[in-house]
């Protein structure tokens, strides 16, 4: 019983906040990527699910309808919630689902098209932006602080909070757009696109809350601007990188 009340009350911290991953220029920035990744006939297959909507600007979907009571119940898949030190497999998993119970279920269901939620396309959308919320890491959240959305910072003088710097500020403050983005982080030779393809769902959720976990500032320094950005910059363009190359592993492998 204690075990389901938690859970309700990590549902309930996360949904009434705002957390809704990389803003839209980092899940562009993963769509464009994968996209690059694809190959022609995993590009020809993903275009005609998709009609004439890019990977890139089918990442936003799942943000976009959060507004549609319909689809309402999707907002706990955006997250889950792991704490310091414990695995996916030891943490709690509300019955409303989570990131990683949808993001395996729909890698089945894109691969045996049988959709218990919507059509392929909105499944495809749906993994598009859902991979990209993985590795942002505040999407691993820790429990009590809906995902660092109640843990506020100033970023260059302006009040906010940690999770806005990392959905928008630290990507969006660099001054690209995102296919200019997405050339600039897509850098990996060839070995280590194979070897980020070789993970798993759980793996990435492990490397958010490893990466989570250094983080947050001490609260006598939460005025953040220059050094924050210059000591997670590079962290945040390689969870885009490895977010959009392992897209592409899973939709080449679906439609490839």
């Amino acid at each position: 019983m204690k075990t389901r009340l938690l859970a309700l009350v990590v549902v309930l911290f996360w949904s009434t906040g705002t957390a809704l991953g990389w803003g839209q220029l980092g899940h562009r920035v993963v769509g464009e990527v994968a996209w690059k990744h694809l190959t022609p006939k995993a590009q020809k297959r993903v275009a005609s699910v998709l009609g004439d909507e890019s990977l890139a600007l089918s990442s936003t979907w799942m943000d976009f309808i959060k507004s549609n009571p319909e689809k309402k119940h999707m907002d706990a898949w955006h997250y889950c919630t792991v704490c310091n030190g414990c695995s996916y497999a030891d943490s709690m998993r509300p019955k409303e689902g989570d990131i990683i119970g949808t993001l395996e279920r729909l890698l089945v269901e894109l691969e045996t098209k049988k959709f218990t939620d919507g059509d392929e396309k909105q499944a495809l959308r749906m993994l598009v932006h859902l991979v990209g919320d993985l590795h942002q890491p505040l999407h691993v959240g820790q429990p009590g602080d809906r995902g660092g959305n109640d843990f506020k910072v100033k970023w260059f003088g302006q009040s906010t909070n940690l999770h806005t710097v990392w959905d928008t500020h630290l990507i969006d403050d660099y001054g690209l757009s995102y296919t200019e983005l997405a050339n600039a982080v897509d850098r990996y030779g060839a070995d280590t696109v194979r070897q980020w393809q070789a993970t798993t769902v759980r793996d990435w959720a492990l490397e958010s809350r490893v990466l989570r976990e250094t983080l947050y500032p001490t609260e006598d320094k939460t005025s953040l601007s220059y050094r924050y950005s210059y000591d997670y910059l590079d962290d945040a363009h390689l969870r885009l990188a490895q977010a959009g190359i392992r897209l592409a592993g899973l939709l080449n492998r679906i439609y490839g």
